[in-house]
């Protein structure tokens, strides 16, 4: 199993050094769609809501995996190649403070328009009250109230 596991790797990295574009897409796709899957099933849903599931993964490969490959080829420009652990942090504090807040405000927004299907007016309310407490269990880690994402609650 384990030679089975490093085979998939080192598949997976080829596959990211020779197509890294598409292979980013992919890979967020995939991510939006098993997370979606176990949201669903963490939140009592019973019987998988296809549509849903479907619109999360197009959200991952049209929006996510695109957006991540360019703003990363954008800091690799600013560091200029540099990977000490340093620039790291620097990296990931320039991520956290740009690209983390942007991507949760247009999922917020991209959920309430497209996968509920809500008017804008109820999207920006939600978002409004939501998106601080979103973006804040975001830089801390903390793993949010199922019902917090949830457009019925209110």
């Amino acid at each position: 199993m384990a030679s089975l596991a490093k085979k998939g790797l080192n598949n997976y990295v080829k596959q990211l050094q020779q197509h890294p574009l598409r292979t980013k897409i992919i890979t967020a796709g995939v991510l939006s769609g098993i997370s979606d899957i176990v949201s669903q099933k963490l939140t009592g849903i019973q019987k998988l809501q296809v549509k849903r599931l479907l619109l999360k993964v197009v959200f991952g490969a049209g929006y996510l995996g695109p957006f991540g490959h360019f703003f990363h080829l954008l800091l690799d420009k600013i560091f200029k190649g540099k990977k000490d652990s340093k620039t790291v942090a620097k990296k990931v504090l320039i991520e956290q403070l740009t690209s983390s807040p942007l991507n949760n405000l247009l999922f917020l927004i991209y959920y309430g328009l497209v996968v509920e299907g809500r008017p804008w007016m109820h999207v920006k309310a939600k978002v409004k009250k939501d998106y601080p407490s979103v973006q804040y269990t975001s830089w801390t880690g903390n793993i949010l109230e199922p019902s917090s994402a949830n457009y019925d609650t209110d």
